[in-house]
């Protein structure tokens, strides 16, 4: 199933690396997939990144809301790899997730690993799961209203990808976290037509480095997805 994270990244692969470029940026040849894909909407998928830099916080938002129906619906956009190491990588007894979805990874720490947890984005998900420790918080991630240091560890995963500044959502993160930060977001080169709602692209180690301005941190690659993680000092 193309809902598997597995086989999306691999059709990013070969969308990346085996489609020729004058094709991925090709009004008329990407028109024809997306109009299979997205049917009469697939005219916002491909002006979004076009309009992108000119929509306020409000019709960004709202281009999310039109297209919901139309975006690939699963649990997670995590893969296994990165679930993994997320969970062996969590400090202390408390974590926020940042741009959390659907809910799926801050109900695993919570549920697996007996946190608190904290799960916040811009919509409530459909089907956090009920635990008396994991509560969610609706907000914009710009701007996370909560104290400093409040959380030993702050995730954000699949999210800096989509959002007009995300170095404001960094500053953000540093400043509520007390020992760790984890990031992780989709090993992607930038061309004008892709089949989502991204902005920001991180196709090597040293793209996602570059935004988040600490050489020190680890950096890796894991299936075709990309993992950084920074210690608070």
């Amino acid at each position: 199933m193309i809902n598997d994270r597995r086989i999306t990244n691999k059709l990013n692969w070969i969308l990346d690396n085996l489609v020729p470029p004058v094709l991925r940026d090709s009004e008329v040849f990407m028109g024809i997939w997306f109009r299979l894909l997205f049917g009469d909407k697939a005219g916002y998928f491909m002006e979004f990144k076009e309009r992108a830099p000119r929509l306020s916080q409000a019709e960004y938002e709202r281009y999310y809301q039109l297209l919901n129906d139309v975006h690939l619906h699963r649990d997670t956009d995590l893969n296994r790899e990165c679930i993994e190491r997320i969970l062996e990588r969590i400090q202390g007894d408390s974590v926020l997730d940042v741009g959390c979805g659907t809910g799926y990874l801050a109900a695993r720490i919570a549920r697996e690993q007996g946190k608190r947890v904290v799960g916040v984005d811009i919509a409530e998900p459909g089907k956090m799961e009920a635990l008396p420790q994991l509560t969610f918080v609706r907000h914009n991630v710009h701007t996370l209203p909560f104290d400093d240091r409040s959380f030993d560890t702050v995730l954000c995963t699949h999210t800096l990808e989509h959002l007009p500044e995300p170095l404001l959502t960094v500053q953000e993160m540093r400043r509520v976290a007390a020992r760790r930060i984890m990031v992780v977001v989709p090993r992607q080169r930038e061309y004008r037509y892709t089949f989502d709602l991204h902005i920001h692209f991180f196709p090597y180690t040293f793209s996602l480095r570059r935004l988040m301005r600490n050489d020190k941190a680890l950096c890796d690659i894991l299936g075709n997805d990309m993992y950084y993680e920074e210690d608070i000092l």
